[in-house]
């Protein structure tokens, strides 16, 4: 099938998403049959307005800079298309004789591709349209992880180490707030900051077990007493036990479009815990321990320390979703499957498959049970599972 390519990005951007643009745009510029290979100035919202670059000619030594590059190149949008906006994102493509559509993102971008799918076939097209997936929440079904997860968690594990050593050296109690709306893989992540006994993160809180203010109180108090002070991790998304996240309580902003409150964008969470424990674990008489918070927000998704795995996998992903396109397959989503073991001797392989867009469209992947220990802590088997992902780690020496 002859015709033109587009791809685009959608969703927050990551350390490695033009690592998976620059991987469709190399696949399909060794096929004749495919014409200009086009991209959608922030996604679909680009599309429909006409907002198009051409990245047919760019030479190898650009696209490389650029698969390099940290955030989305072509600019990404958070766009909720319904059926109308859809029907214009599929009169844009035959308006420029699109045959290939890709769409990069995560959960809601998928759906979207599903939805422009279904349409474009509805009316007759036979445009094929692939998602490629990212998310830097690792919460894609099916996924064994999800590119841009490696590169977030090595920020996060980096960061805790750095932080644990500032905690040791004038201690005190620290909350360190990280992504994650519903899943707790990315929070969870902080625990290969672990290097010596002591280290923290000493609790960590996911979303997936109810978060309980006296029991949490009581952690910290316990850990406190221990060691003289307290790092914790806990995720954006901490639920209580009727499952409303305890930062969409104190929140009062906006939502986007698909209906999420912007989790990330606000210290919210941080204040509200440091104020429970300063107010919780002062005694009559005494000064209050020593809190401090920090929400990590946006700084997890693009830092310029990528993951070598998540580089990799991101690139292949990109390549993958081409070659489907181009052998004949219709539509799918790429999935990343592990084929090795996850364990201390793991030789740690994974391959790409094509799944339906249905079974990952719209769709929330959690941690297994398996991975959470307790309620604040994470098993080995998550360190197992998620050590090969990030890249070599650093490795700090104390005096103790």
């Amino acid at each position: 099938m002859t015709g033109n390519a587009i791809i685009g990005q959608a969703g927050g951007p990551t350390a490695v998403i033009n690592q998976s643009l620059v991987g469709i745009v190399e696949a399909l510029a060794t096929r004749q049959r495919v014409g200009r290979i086009l991209g959608m100035r922030h996604g679909v919202q680009g599309l429909t307005a006409g907002q198009i670059v051409d990245l047919t000619d760019l030479p190898a030594d650009q696209l490389n800079a650029v698969a390099d590059s940290p955030s989305a190149a072509l600019g990404s949008t958070r766009d909720k298309p319904d059926e109308a906006y859809c029907q214009r994102i599929v009169q844009a493509c035959q308006k420029n004789e699109i045959k290939y559509f890709f769409y990069i993102g995560g959960n809601d971008s998928s759906d979207t591709c599903r939805i422009v799918n279904e349409l474009a076939k509805a009316s007759g097209s036979d445009m094929r349209c692939f998602h490629v997936p990212k998310t830097v929440d690792n919460d894609l079904p099916i996924n064994d992880h999800t590119p841009g997860f490696g590169s977030a968690a090595r920020f996060v594990a980096t960061a805790c180490m750095a932080d644990s050593r500032d905690n040791a050296s004038i201690p005190g109690i620290k909350v360190n707030v990280v992504m994650g709306r519903s899943a707790g893989f990315l929070t969870a992540a902080s625990a290969l900051a672990r290097q010596n006994e002591n280290d923290g993160p000493h609790l960590i809180y996911l979303p997936e077990v109810a978060f309980d203010e006296d029991r949490f109180v009581q952690d910290v108090a316990q850990t406190y007493d221990r060691l003289g002070r307290c790092q914790i991790a806990v995720s954006e998304g901490i639920q209580d036990a009727s499952g409303v996240a305890i930062a969409a309580k104190l929140i009062k902003g906006d939502t986007d479009a698909h209906g999420n409150v912007q989790l990330s964008g606000s210290g919210a969470l941080g204040d509200l815990l440091s104020g429970l424990l300063k107010d919780r674990l002062t005694t009559a008489g005494s000064k209050p321990p020593r809190v401090r918070a920090d929400t990590f927000g946006y700084l997890q998704r693009c830092w310029p320390d990528a993951s070598p795995v998540d580089q990799s996998e991101a690139r292949e992903a990109g390549r993958f979703a081409a070659g489907l396109a181009l052998e004949g397959h219709a539509d799918g989503s790429v999935a990343l499957i592990r084929t090795s073991t996850p364990g201390p001797s793991e030789s740690y392989q994974v391959e790409c498959q094509r799944i339906e867009l249905s079974e990952v469209a719209a769709k929330t992947k959690h941690m297994s049970d398996a991975f959470i220990l307790g309620y604040n802590d994470v098993s080995r088997a998550f360190v197992d599972y998620c050590r090969p992902l990030v890249g070599e780690l650093p490795t700090l020496a104390t005096l103790s």
